[in-house]
Order: C-alpha cells, then sequence, then structure tokens
C-alpha cells in the first residue's frame, strides 16, 4: 500500500504559491572548534543521522488525475552533496551579510523533483564562528513522526553519538499504473473520502486545507475572538516570494524576572514583549493607534506538561534549568497550544498590557487542552525546529483572515549544545509567510537565551529591523516597571 501524504501534508504541498513557498526554517551559529569544521564533516555527520529522519530520502511522487493524494517515494537518485550546499560570506562576513543571505535562500522555493529539504553550511562569519541555515518543506516535518533535521544532528557534548553504519538501499519507484491502481482501489473502499478527492481535483485541490482539521481528529481551543474578522492592518497586505530576515537576542534571565514580579508565565511576558514593539513601530509608521487598537496574533506556543497533568507555568524554571526535583524527559510531553490573542497594542502602560495578555492567555488555559503532540527528543532533547513546524501547520488550519500573524514560542534547553565538536551559539526560527500575511515571528530559549527570528516581506515589511529594535526597547520598559514596582 502507497504511504500516502495526510491531509494536512497535502494541503501544504499543493496550496504553496510562488509568493508563499511553504517551508520553515532555522538559523544556527557556532564557535568553531580549535580542530576545525568542514563541509566533509557535516556531510558525514548527516548522512548518519538521516536513518532518524528516513523522511529526508524520499520525495513527493502525485497521482494521476488527482484521483489521490500524492505519496511518499523512495528517491533512487538520492545525493546528499545536492542537498548540503557550502556558501561563504564576503569579508568581513558580519551578521547582517548571513541575514540578507538567509532572507534570499527563504526566498526560493524548493525543488519538488527531490526530497524537500537543504542545508548550508555558511563560512567566513567574524569573531570565529560558522552558521548552518536548514530549510524544510512544512509537508515534510509533522513535529510527531517526522522531524526536522536540524533537530538530530545536535549533541549535548562536544563528542557526537555514535550511531550504528546503515546501508541504505532505497525502494524500487512505484510505476504510475500501480499509484493509480492503489488510487482506485482506495477510493471504492472509502467512498466518502472518494467524494472529497474528487471535488478536490475539480478545484485544483484548492479545496484540500478546508478539510484538515476535521480529518486531524484535532480540536482547537480558541479564545473567543475567532468569530470576529482581524482588525485592519499594515501587517495583511499582498506579499511577494522575496523576503528580509531579522533576529533580537535577549536574555532569558530579564523574562524570569519579570514574570516573577508580576506572577505571569513567561510566555505572556514574551508576548508583551512583542506587543510593545507593535506598538511602537505602528506610531513609527504614522498609524492610527488608538486606545482600543489591537493586532491579533494566532499563537501556537510550545509547553512542558507533566503526566500528572501539571502545566507549563508549574515548571517554568525548567527553562533556566536550575529548578530542583524538576520531572525527568521521560515524565515530561510537549503540547502545542493553539489560540488567538488580541494584543494591546493601543495600551501605553507596559504592565497594563501584560495584564490584559495574562488574563487573555489565563482564559485560553481555562478553555481546554492544547493539541497533544508526543514529540520526540531522544538525540539531544532540542526540538525547537520541530515545535515551531507544528507552529505553523496549527496556524494553517485557521482562515488568515481571523488574525494578522503568527508568533511561535518554543522552549529549548538551557545547556550547550554541539555539531560535529562545534558548540551552538545561537538559534533562530524562520518561520513562513502566509498568504497576505507581511510578518511571522518565532522564537526560541537556548541556554539562557531568547532568540527572535522575524521573516518578513521584503516589499511590505522594509523596516522589520525597526521591530526587532524595539523588542529591546519594550523589554527595557518592562524591567523598569518591575524595578520600580519593588521600591
Amino acid at each position: 500500500m502507497a504511504n500516502r501524504l495526510t491531509t494536512q501534508d497535502a494541503s501544504f504541498y499543493y496550496l504553496e504559491a510562488s509568493s508563499t513557498p511553504m517551508h520553515l526554517g532555522s538559523l544556527a551559529v557556532f564557535r568553531t572548534p580549535r580542530s576545525g569544521f568542514s563541509y566533509e564533516k557535516l556531510l558525514s555527520l548527516v548522512e548518519q543521522r538521516l536513518v532518524l529522519v528516513p523522511r529526508y530520502r524520499q520525495k513527493v511522487r502525485e497521482v494521476a488525475f488527482g484521483l489521490a493524494r500524492p505519496v511518499w517515494v523512495d528517491d533512487s537518485d538520492f545525493d546528499i552533496t545536492y542537498h548540503i550546499r557550502r556558501s561563504a560570506l564576503p569579508k568581513p562576513g558580519t551578521d547582517e551579510q548571513l541575514h540578507d543571505l538567509v532572507a534570499r535562500l527563504t526566498s526560493r522555493p524548493l525543488d519538488r523533483s527531490r526530497p524537500l529539504w537543504e542545508m548550508y553550511l555558511v563560512e567566513g562569519l567574524t569573531k570565529n564562528r560558522f552558521a548552518i541555515f536548514t530549510k524544510s518543506h512544512s509537508a515534510l516535518v509533522d513535529g510527531e513522526k517526522a522531524l526536522e533535521i536540524g533537530q538530530v544532528i545536535l549533541d549535548a557534548s562536544k563528542s557526537p553519538v555514535a550511531m550504528a553504519e546503515e546501508l541504505w538501499m532505497p525502494a524500487r519507484e512505484p510505476k504510475e499504473s500501480a499509484l493509480v491502481l492503489d488510487a482506485i482501489t482506495e477510493l471504492i473502499a472509502s467512498p466518502n473520502e472518494s467524494v472529497e478527492v474528487l471535488r478536490g481535483a475539480a478545484a485544483g485541490l484548492a479545496g484540500v486545507a478546508g478539510g484538515v482539521l476535521a480529518a486531524s481528529g484535532k480540536v482547537f481551543s480558541l479564545v473567543r475572538t475567532a468569530a470576529q474578522v482581524a482588525p485592519s492592518s499594515p501587517l495583511n497586505a499582498p506579499i511577494s516570494r522575496n523576503r528580509r530576515f531579522a533576529v533580537a537576542k535577549t536574555e532569558l534571565s530579564d523574562y524570569r524576572r519579570i514574570h516573577t514580579r508580576f506572577g505571569c508565565s513567561i510566555n505572556d511576558v514574551v508576548l508583551a514583549v512583542v506587543t510593545g514593539a507593535l506598538r511602537n513601530w505602528l506610531l513609527s509608521r504614522g498609524e492610527p493607534v488608538t486606545a482600543s487598537s489591537t493586532v491579533r496574533a494566532m499563537v501556537p506556543m510550545s509547553v512542558y506538561v507533566s503526566d500528572e497533568g501539571a502545566g507549563y507555568d508549574q515548571y517554568a524554571d525548567r527553562l533556566s534549568g536550575d529548578h530542583e526535583g524538576e520531572p525527568t524527559d521521560a515524565q515530561l510531553r510537549s503540547e502545542v497550544s493553539s489560540f488567538l490573542v488580541d494584543l494591546p497594542v493601543g495600551e501605553p502602560n507596559a504592565v497594563v498590557r501584560l495584564s490584559h495578555i495574562a488574563h487573555a492567555t489565563e482564559a485560553h488555559a481555562k478553555q481546554s487542552p492544547g493539541v497533544t503532540a508526543q514529540t520526540l527528543m531522544t538525540i539531544s532533547g532540542f526540538a525547537p525546529a520541530s515545535l515551531h513546524a507544528m507552529g505553523a501547520r496549527a496556524g494553517s488550519r485557521l482562515s488568515q483572515r481571523l488574525f494578522n500573524l503568527i508568533i511561535t514560542n518554543a522552549p529549548g534547553p538551557q545547556f550547550p549544545l554541539y555539531v560535529g565538536g562545534a558548540r551552538m551559539l545561537e538559534m533562530f526560527p524562520v518561520s513562513p509567510l502566509f498568504e497576505n500575511q507581511a510578518l511571522s515571528i518565532g522564537l526560541t530559549s537556548y541556554d539562557g537565551f531568547v532568540c527572535f527570528g522575524l521573516n518578513a516581506d521584503r516589499g511590505a515589511m522594509p523596516d522589520v529591523d525597526v521591530i526587532t529594535a524595539l523588542l529591546f526597547e519594550a523589554l527595557e520598559e518592562l524591567i523598569d516597571a518591575s524595578n520600580e514596582s519593588r521600591v
């Protein structure tokens, strides 16, 4: 029987457009070890770890006449050197040059005739650093059974985890006639699904996404604002394929201090910081901002939940790595809890903004549990890239008219990780853009830092760097308010 794409995988595959490539990215920056780090070392490491992500050696085959969803098949001509590429920055190799490169690479669609992923070793960074940028199609990574490649090449020590040698032999690719016969057999066996498939084929498969939520069997927990269209915002505009990419790196200890002082979650503080930055960005553009102005965010947040049912807040200290008696990874599972929240950009007071957001997230938490995902973290416990993929998939299930932007938040480990003996210094997510949405924000906590990655349309958001600068200002505003309240 064919290994068919799920309904949601197929929706990502078919609904990709030239202006909205559906791949997600991850930018990791490393310190070059004394022994050096070469393209050949990265090639060897990834080749060893591909056994952990078998789908990265498979490509998508469509079925004639749209009779069924496409299938995953082994790529008999798989060439790892095609997928892992080498790039170098012109001297002096600044972070700005790196971010420009990431924006250009993000703008390019993946080759559909091959497995849907690419990895770039970027050399020439200043301060004895190099970077690895990966991009994987959203149809490829579901965060549960299929992980993101950047996750499995990381180790918790300088010495890479030994992997058993594997001799991979691709299965024979099925003939077109066999795929059609399988499709017809499935249509006869499942008449209800056949109606949906044929309807999708007649509509150019544009209607597949509408059935994603029902087919997945997962329930969304959303605030009451879901019944309303999102407010008008310059964040929503026609977009092109071209991108801009910007980052911000902040101290996790600052969020912890604010979280402790005001009795809210760290996620609440993150959203308040983003709200403050968006408020000042709108003002910098001369946009009308009134007391009632809001920006609606789709917030698929990854949280840790214990087997006993205790929520993320109880284990917030896990992010800093200093909580005594905390549960082990075996006692925790990762959940993606998705909801809509109106960010109060019209509120001038930072503490009041934080209070509004805390009340909104608390109301969401009381409605129902999030969407559970038994995330595999067997190599290093570092799953943010896969969790960001889950966040993007969650956001895709809702009409984009219901929200202005997506903010994905995935906690990572608070200890150093390594690739081939090179220590990872920082990691920035690159979330995809949806139609008419000019900005997506992803953030990951790692080794004492909170790293923001902002992916933006090049034409609609030429000032995305302004938002990254304003993130620091918004965080400082909350820090000052926290200090003042202690006096």
